[in-house]
């Protein structure tokens, strides 16, 4: 049913239902998936007029899933989406993220990271008034920033230094005020880096495997980045999704440090994915000031042993297992 909302009737249902923003993005289409096996009736909060098969991450679910015409600035269509939809659970995946993106200015990451989940959470405190509806908000270990120990669990002070990274812990703090003063069924997840084929180019892990593989094929000649000598804690976002249904599942809401709890350089990651190719990365890599960030004090790994005992949740994929399946489906899809 590749339905806008607008159009679709009402009709009668056992299963469960859920409504995601960002639903055609890494996350959003992973947990779509999910959720689909889970036997729910999935639904995708979208402003634009674009068709499934024209989005690249919900091909594969192309008539499986319905879009609801919405606005995460635009609270009066939020509510409409909601009366229309009658989700069970909505999954706010939707976010500006890009932190060195020059389209997309300061003022607009706060616009949708955080003007856009006030409008959320308000659209469901007026739709929902019996509170039924459980609310999974998406935020980031930016929010930790310059560290000064690790690894960091839910209990770490919060110190952000980007536009992004202060945009989401206000949107975090927004959702624990509806939780606590509303009564509504608020979960979190502080997810770490969390990658796949289907992120974004501009991301490190992609940027990375997707040079090396072309580099490979002699469309490019040279891997242009900053310095390798900076650690990150990468998982496999299909694993980290299973996080947040499990989330919800819950009989409380409560905060959940989503992660790997192991780090790697991003030198690691560099030489993992030309040595899958069979080249040797000092060859190809130039250092190159546009990428340079300032120096990180400490190192941002996440402690997710909460989400461990209480959930039951792990990682399945590993980081040298990501990498490869990353280098793969990149060979895939540029031989295409």
């Amino acid at each position: 049913m590749n339905l806008f909302m607008m159009e679709l009737k009402e009709y009668p249902t056992m299963a469960k239902r859920a409504l995601i923003t960002g639903i055609a993005g890494q996350d959003g289409s992973y947990l779509a998936e999910f959720l689909l096996q889970k036997g729910y009736e999935v639904f995708g909060l979208d402003r634009s007029d674009k068709k499934i098969e024209d989005r690249a991450n919900l091909r594969n679910i192309k008539g499986k899933i319905n879009l609801a015409k919405g606005d995460l600035l635009n609270q009066e269509s939020l509510i409409k989406a909601l009366q229309l939809v009658k989700p069970n659970e909505v999954y706010n995946l939707a976010a500006q993220s890009l932190i060195q993106d020059t389209k997309n200015p300061p003022s607009y990451t706060f616009q949708i990271n955080v003007v856009g989940v006030q409008n959320l959470l308000e659209a469901i405190k007026i739709v929902d008034t019996a509170r039924k509806i459980k609310f999974f908000q998406a935020s980031s270990s930016a929010m930790y920033g310059d560290v000064e120990k690790s690894p960091q669990d839910e209990k770490t002070l919060f110190n952000p230094k980007t536009p992004y990274a202060i945009s989401k812990l206000a949107a975090h703090l927004l959702t624990h005020f509806y939780r606590e003063n509303h009564g509504m069924f608020c979960g979190i997840g502080i997810l770490f880096n969390h990658e796949s084929p289907r992120r974004s180019p501009e991301a490190i892990m992609r940027k990375v495997t997707k040079t090396a593989v072309e580099i490979k094929l002699g469309i490019k000649d040279k891997l242009k980045m900053g310095t390798l000598d900076t650690y990150r804690d990468q998982g496999f976002a299909g694993d980290y999704v299973k996080a947040m249904w499990m989330i919800l599942q819950q009989e409380k809401p409560e905060d959940y440090v989503i992660a790997t709890g192991e780090k790697h350089k991003i030198r690691e990651l560099v030489e993992l994915s030309f040595s899958h190719l069979g080249l040797d990365y000092n060859k190809y890599y130039e250092a190159d000031e546009r990428f340079m960030r300032k120096p990180e004090h400490g190192v941002l790994v996440g402690d997710s042993s909460k989400a461990r005992k209480n959930l039951l949740w792990k990682p399945e994929i590993g980081f040298k297992e990501l990498v490869k399946m990353m280098i793969d489906q990149e060979m895939k899809n540029i031989k295409k």
